[in-house]
């Protein structure tokens, strides 16, 4: 955090959730609300931050599952807030942003104020609350780009979305469906979808089903033209399988890590594995997704996570915060300083 202000910037107290150590676990985590002095940098904007999302990585980061995590610091990668200091015509703006390193390379959203660079701020959408555009941030992002990277969908092309209920999956169909994609999801066990979709989504219980015996069923036998597998190696070879000619697969989480792959059945599929880490992208290359989004908000074909009143935290709450997201709740879960 910059203590050092500059010429035209204002500093101000900020409020903070410091980790000050790595922790053994979730429950370990012992986070300190401290305040320090921040001011913003010459490319930066300083954002009185509304609320802020607290995510798996965040935790993860805390309890050394992420390396390059540094200590002390600010926790957090995605907010929401109105710019109080930098150029005129930023001023009084309300935005929201994400990002790969805030948080974890360097300090975070978790705080009453945060600096970050002009270019990674987005203009929050009108009909958003506070609370909800600050929860819009990784799973949307880890969506995106994921199917940016994969090439995005296109009408009458097939979605096949496995782990359907979790965030990013919720956020893939919005997407996909948004782009006019037919799109199927897979569940662990007999639910339906519970997110928002543009079109109706048919849903594959996996304990009951061979996937991707009923996905060439319901394709008439071609398969998915893309698999967001948010899973990993537990789907890896129901998503290989499920593929159609030409069909990518994209990948974003992995439990056991290892798994079978015949080499044979990838390149005469002539099928393509995209790999995504949304940590490795910057607050502004964040941004860059977020703004592609933005017009989808904009027009209620993109909606964000609705957020419960019960998921909702002050900063001196932090630990109950983290230990919530580390454990099996659904809920989008924010801070709200």
């Amino acid at each position: 955090m910059q203590s050092a202000s500059k010429p035209d910037s204002h500093p101000v107290d900020a409020r903070c959730v410091r980790l000050l150590t790595k922790a053994e676990n979730a429950a370990a985590v012992a986070p300190v609300v401290e305040t320090h002095a921040l001011s913003r940098g010459d490319n930066d904007v300083l954002i009185e931050v509304k609320a802020a999302a607290v995510n798996p990585s965040d935790v993860k980061a805390a309890t050394g599952l992420m390396p390059y995590a540094v200590f002390p610091r600010t926790s957090g990668r995605d907010y929401a807030g109105v710019v109080i200091d930098g150029p005129a015509e930023f001023i009084g703006r309300e935005v929201f942003g994400s990002s790969g390193d805030l948080g974890i390379r360097r300090d975070g959203t978790h705080a009453t104020h945060l600096a970050v660079e002009r270019g990674a701020v987005v203009e929050k959408p009108a009909g958003i609350s506070w609370d909800e555009a600050a929860g819009i941030g990784v799973p949307f992002v880890t969506a995106m780009e994921g199917l940016r990277r994969a090439g995005p969908p296109k009408a009458g092309e097939t979605v096949l979305v496995m782990g359907v209920n979790g965030k990013v999956g919720q956020a893939a169909v919005q997407i996909a469906s948004w782009h006019g994609a037919r799109v199927i999801g897979v569940v662990r066990k007999s639910e339906p979808y519970e997110g928002h979709s543009n079109s109706p989504v048919e849903v594959i219980d996996a304990s009951t089903t061979d996937v991707a015996a009923r996905v060439r069923e319901l394709t008439g036998g071609k398969g998915a033209d893309i698999v967001y597998n948010t899973v990993g190696d537990p789907y890896f070879q129901a998503a290989h399988k499920s593929l159609a000619l030409r069909g990518r697969q994209i990948l974003i989480a992995a439990v056991d890590r290892i798994v079978q792959f015949n080499i044979l059945e990838f390149y005469r599929g002539q099928h393509t594995y995209v790999g995504i880490d949304t940590l490795a992208l910057s607050s502004v290359a964040t941004g860059e997704v977020l703004r592609e989004l933005a017009p989808g908000f904009a027009g209620g074909h993109l909606k964000p996570f609705p957020i419960k009143p019960s998921a909702i935290y002050p900063l001196e709450q932090a630990k109950a915060a983290f230990v919530a997201v580390a454990g099996s709740s659904r809920d989008r879960v924010i801070l709200r300083p």
